[in-house]
């Protein structure tokens, strides 16, 4: 299956400012993903923003008051390739690796291969660590039987859930693509009859609603989708449930907890510049 063509938005920056500078690409033109890029030792950083059409430069340029570069990725499978000589991450229990890594998995781990073809997940970016860390944390407290992974990607979140309780969990991406790679992912690592695949838009396809309520749903999008969509992921929340939010910076954080005041704020985790939020819905 060839790679979708994919178009890259830069911004160089000093770091302090580069939490406000993707807030303002992601909410201001919708890209699929939002990365910063920090230089280990030094002050700068990039903002790198990807997009399935070609954004306006100029308009990103005059939106972020300096000069924004555009250019296309090349048309290859850039996301298997970047997977390539990454090293394994220690998320809570669970410990994610890819082929390369085969034979180095270690004892009293959770373990989880992903390859992420042509989907966005491989367990690197600082919020889906920080959604397996929290998984790691709930499952301390209690087990879950109806879980939802909004937006699942490669299904990294899904696969983590349905091996902690060994119960269905429903992955949902608007990226078919990302919903085939989950679900060869699923039956890679041995689970794959509890994960089942869906291609929905938010909460709109009918199977979601059919599954609703949940009592753990995991939404690692970004914080835009996270607001537009509170309405219906807070209702599809079982009363006394969890919800998992991430994908968002430390500046949004009062933003997207606004838009669920019906639910409790139960904790935050934070890696470098990104979120985690812990939400409970009262029992009725």
């Amino acid at each position: 299956m060839p790679a979708p063509p994919l178009w890259k938005a830069s911004v160089a920056l000093v770091k302090q400012a580069a939490p406000d500078m993707a807030s303002l690409l992601e909410l201001a033109s919708e890209p699929q993903a939002v990365l910063i890029v920090e230089e280990p030792f030094g002050p700068g950083a990039v903002v790198e923003a990807l997009y399935v059409e070609e954004p306006d430069a100029a308009f990103l340029t005059r939106l972020a008051g300096q000069t924004v570069t555009v250019e296309p990725l090349p048309d290859q499978d850039w996301i298997a390739l970047s997977q390539e000589g990454l090293p394994p991450v220690r998320a809570g229990r669970f410990f994610v690796y890819g082929a390369h890594d085969q034979g180095r998995v270690p004892d009293g781990v959770i373990p989880i291969r992903i390859e992420a073809g042509l989907a966005f997940g491989t367990g690197h970016h600082e919020t889906t660590a920080l959604c397996l860390a929290v998984l790691s944390d709930l499952a301390r407290k209690r087990r879950f039987t109806h879980v939802l992974d909004l937006g699942c990607g490669t299904g990294l979140i899904a696969i983590g859930a349905a091996k902690l309780w060994k119960r269905k969990v429903l992955a949902s991406d608007i990226d078919p693509v990302a919903v085939e790679v989950t679900d060869e992912n699923a039956w890679l690592n041995g689970v794959g009859p509890w994960v089942t695949g869906v291609v929905a838009d938010g909460m709109s396809n009918p199977a979601l609603a059919r599954g609703a309520p949940y009592d753990l749903i995991v939404a690692n999008i970004l914080a835009g989708p996270l607001t537009r969509l509170a309405r219906d992921i807070g209702a599809a929340v079982a009363p006394g449930g969890t919800l998992v939010l991430s994908g968002l910076l430390h500046n949004q954080e009062k933003m997207v907890i606004s838009f669920y005041h019906r639910l409790r704020l139960a904790g935050i985790r934070r890696d470098g510049p990104w979120s985690a939020l812990v939400l409970e819905k009262p029992r009725r």
